[in-house]
């Protein structure tokens, strides 16, 4: 919906952009290129500043922000404007069309009455044998001759008010619906105009604003935090505001599990009588602990349970340990690099 939500608005844009540029050509007629090229300009300024007042109505400057919407409202009503020229031009150019056929065609009509009253006269005469003549039936036939030229002259004419009727005819009707007298349709036709003039330029902006926040709120509404229950996603949570509810539950069957790596728990066995002190201290083992009356080492029984009333045993010597034995630091005062000790008082 993003996606045609800014194609709709880039090809609203696009078509008043060239209706409003065509429109302010006609008007400037005597600077048709540097008007194409100013109206082109505002017109790609005007989308890129309604673009970026959204996204920083909340940070830009208010001067800034009161300038820029100003001049967005601006060009759209020079936008608009164009429209209304380029429309307004089509509809005097069809009127045009539709008033040199009709100028045309009564003159024929005139031509062609006069035609008929001459043919009339002369035939009155030539029925009166007093006056007939060859020289009455030979302007006659003359002016037969005319008039069957003029009806040549009326017929693509006719065709052609027929066909400006028909076109005019929509617009005729809702002349007729909300005006009277001749300059009905001329007032319809500027309503129409008006109408289309407050919907064209403001729908395409507004369109283009309408786009960059479906697409502000698509990038807001990521995953913010993401809940894990024995490797299984369980909960995803999205930034408050974004959505009715501030989580989503989602099925345990639906989701991928998450390995995670627990380390294995190992415990650390140290011995019971290590020195408090923060010297190094190390433990001797003594040999194991024989029995007085056999003289047999004196082990540990273990047993080791498979099933009920099923098990083993095995016997493990237990080790014994004896007062930890400090580590004293030695040092040989005999290598050949080593420092002498001193025995005499004196210097090494």
């Amino acid at each position: 919906m993003i996606y045609l939500t800014f194609l709709a608005a880039i090809l609203l844009s696009g078509i008043a952009a060239y209706y409003s540029i065509v429109g302010l050509a006609a008007i400037f007629t005597g600077a048709f290129w540097p008007v194409v090229i100013m109206a082109s300009s505002m017109e790609f300024a005007k989308l890129v500043t309604a673009s970026w007042v959204y996204r920083n109505w909340k940070t830009a400057p208010k001067m800034l922000l009161a300038y820029l919407t100003t001049a967005i409202v601006v060009l759209m009503l020079i936008t608009s404007m164009g429209i209304f020229g380029f429309l307004a031009k089509a509809h005097i150019d069809s009127t045009l069309d539709a008033g040199a056929n009709s100028v045309e065609l009564k003159t024929l009509n005139q031509q062609q009455k006069i035609a008929d009253d001459r043919l009339n006269y002369l035939l009155a005469r030539a029925k009166d044998p007093s006056t007939a003549s060859n020289t009455l039936d030979r302007q006659i036939q003359n002016t037969q001759k005319e008039l069957s030229e003029i009806n040549k002259k009326r017929l693509p004419l006719l065709r052609e008010s027929n066909k400006l009727v028909a076109d005019v005819g929509p617009i005729k009707y809702v002349a007729d619906m909300f005006f009277e007298g001749d300059s009905a349709i001329d007032k319809a036709v500027r309503m129409v105009i008006l109408l289309i003039m407050l919907v064209f330029d403001p729908l395409a902006v507004l369109l283009l604003i309408a786009g960059n926040i479906s697409l502000k709120e698509k990038n807001e509404q990521l995953p913010k935090e993401v809940e894990v229950e024995d490797g299984t996603i369980t909960k995803i949570h999205f930034p408050t505001g974004q959505k009715s509810t501030e989580s989503v539950e989602v099925e345990k069957s639906n989701l991928t599990t998450i390995e995670e790596a627990i380390p294995e728990k190992t415990e650390i066995l140290q011995p019971k009588d290590v020195a408090k002190d923060e010297e190094m201290v190390a433990p001797i083992q003594i040999p194991p602990v024989l029995d007085p009356f056999t003289g047999e080492v004196i082990k540990e029984r273990i047993e080791t349970h498979h099933a009920p009333g099923i098990y083993t045993e095995h016997h493990v010597e237990i080790p014994v340990f004896t007062e930890s034995k400090k580590l004293e630091p030695k040092y040989d005062y005999g290598a050949e690099l080593s420092f002498k000790e001193k025995t005499d008082g004196g210097k090494f």
